[in-house]
């Protein structure tokens, strides 16, 4: 702990006197940079880069939240992409809906223009971006992949338990049977 500077000694002799007991303790030795030149990155912010990398932070943790909420509502398309169903999609688009609810309550930082988004807006561009890509997705398998994805789909419901796989149809092992997509049964309400 470090004692508290005399009332009559000048600050610069204090500090000094500081540096050489530690110094004479060893409590310098064996510091991290130790005999290299102290890094002059390009411009006056090096520091803030540094401390960002060896935090592994990235730059956006530093902004103010309307900027950072901006840039998430720009960033929503290239998130939803990677979403397999329209629920994941609504979820993605309610959880910033959340936070940009919470910042309008009790706004802070600089003033940025920021309002909710769309849901079905965002579902519809995905759609059609899905519709797009999945038939430039099957175009480019071939049908050595096809079977293959297909022997790995019906091992994999196998081993959860289901006994016979048919176009539209899924046989259980017990003995209910689901119609597939979800169709009612004749004669059932």
């Amino acid at each position: 702990m470090v004692e508290r500077k005399p009332l009559r000694a000048t600050f610069e002799s204090w500090v000094e006197k500081q540096i050489r007991g530690a110094y004479e303790r060893g409590e310098l030795d064996n510091l991290e940079g130790a005999g290299k030149p102290i890094p002059a990155g390009g411009g006056e912010d090096w520091w803030v880069r540094g401390y960002l990398r060896r935090e592994g932070l990235s730059a956006d943790d530093l902004l103010p939240e309307p900027l950072r909420l901006r840039k998430d509502i720009e960033r929503l398309p290239a998130a939803v992409r990677r979403d397999r169903t329209e629920r994941e999609v609504r979820d993605e688009v309610a959880r910033l809906n959340r936070r940009i609810v919470t910042w309008l309550r009790n706004p802070s930082g600089p003033h940025v223009p920021i309002g909710r988004v769309d849901a079905d807006e965002v579902v519809e561009r995905w759609r059609a971006e899905r519709a797009s890509t999945s038939y430039a997705e099957a175009a480019g398998i071939d049908e050595e992949q096809r079977r293959a994805r297909r022997v790995l789909a019906r091992a994999a419901l196998a081993e959860a338990g289901y006994r016979e796989i048919r176009r539209r149809e899924v046989r259980f092992g017990r003995r209910r049977r689901l119609v597939w997509p979800f169709r009612r049964r004749r004669g059932t309400r």
